[in-house]
């Protein structure tokens, strides 16, 4: 594991809108929309997959910056965004994300992307790396640490820091089950500002996150909420065993106040051969959001570096 020394920021600039292409890719279960940034720019693809799970793309549009060099690819996975949502919770596994991702890497002509995955996206990046072996030029992994059980363990340490009338809210409502009470909600987004955007106010991609929410599929893979009892079928979700399978040049990246705890993504970076560690001190959750210039600029470099490093050998 090496630890990046951060250069100063330089700003990105993005591709024309009219370098975009978009449509829809049938996988298991539905249709899947997608979109490419700089769909004519010559360098390596850049893959990018969202969190939530059920969390649409929106939040990543700032890594389109990096569009001025590659094609930047996003979809909204299927159940979320503007993709199909079926109403079968039989869909919302791991195995079956893992061969939509297939499908779309298959579908788009990527040989040999980079991908790139926040949160849920980078479990699923892993998932996909360990057990479909992928030609792949790099992996950035981004806040998702190997461990759902110490992920767990760790918010709950996070949470204990919250104002008592905070905790008061969060501990009755899911005593009683309220989960979808104003009330709960608000005292939720109070974990939310310190841990997954310190960014004020937040920006409209977030918003658009939220409001294009896939809500049966993150009942079905984690639970009613970020903190009620995560009884989906991620509770048990751990590949820290299997970090040392993965041989493809990895950055790890991640927020000092993030909800994805830098020491438990330093556990993810020791476990990758070679792999790199940046913690980008202003940020929690989204650091591509909240020092989005630095942020853009330390993974242009990897990438540039990964592809660098292909071609010698």
């Amino acid at each position: 594991m090496a630890t990046t020394e951060l250069p100063a920021p330089s700003e990105p600039s993005a591709p024309s809108e009219s370098s975009a292409a978009e449509g829809y890719i049938e996988v298991p279960g539905g249709r899947v929309w997608y979109r490419i940034a700089g769909a004519d720019r010559p360098g390596t693809p850049l893959l990018c997959l969202h969190g939530g799970p059920g969390m649409p793309h929106d939040y990543l549009e700032p890594l389109a910056d990096l569009a001025d060099t590659r094609p930047v690819i996003f979809y909204d996975q299927l159940g979320c965004g503007r993709s199909d949502r079926p109403a079968d919770d039989s869909l919302w596994t791991v195995d079956r994300f893992v061969e939509e991702l297939a499908t779309v890497k298959r579908e788009l002509g990527l040989d040999r992307p980079h991908l790139f995955g926040n949160s849920w996206g980078g479990w699923l990046a892993l998932q996909f790396t360990l057990d479909r072996k992928p030609e792949l030029a790099s992996l950035v992994l981004s806040s998702s640490p190997p461990s759902v059980e110490r992920w767990i363990t760790d918010c709950a340490q996070l949470r204990a820091e919250l104002d008592a009338p905070v905790r008061d809210v969060l501990d009755s409502h899911e005593a009683a089950g309220y989960f979808g009470c104003p009330e709960y909600q608000w005292a939720v987004t109070q974990f939310y500002r310190r841990h997954l955007c310190r960014q004020h106010p937040w920006p409209d991609c977030l918003e658009r996150t939220f409001a294009g929410m896939g809500g049966d599929v993150y009942l079905t893979m984690w639970g009613p909420s970020e903190f009620g009892p995560v009884s989906g079928r991620l509770r048990d979700w751990d590949v820290t065993g299997r970090l040392h399978e993965i041989e493809v040049p990895a950055l790890v990246t991640g927020g000092r106040h993030d909800e994805a705890r830098p020491e438990h993504l330093g556990v993810l970076a020791a476990g990758i051969d070679g792999a790199e560690l940046v913690i980008f001190e202003d940020s929690s959750h989204l650091a591509f959001i909240e020092e989005r210039a630095r942020y853009l600029q330390v993974v242009g470099e990897f990438l540039a570096h990964a592809e660098s490093r292909s071609r010698i050998s």
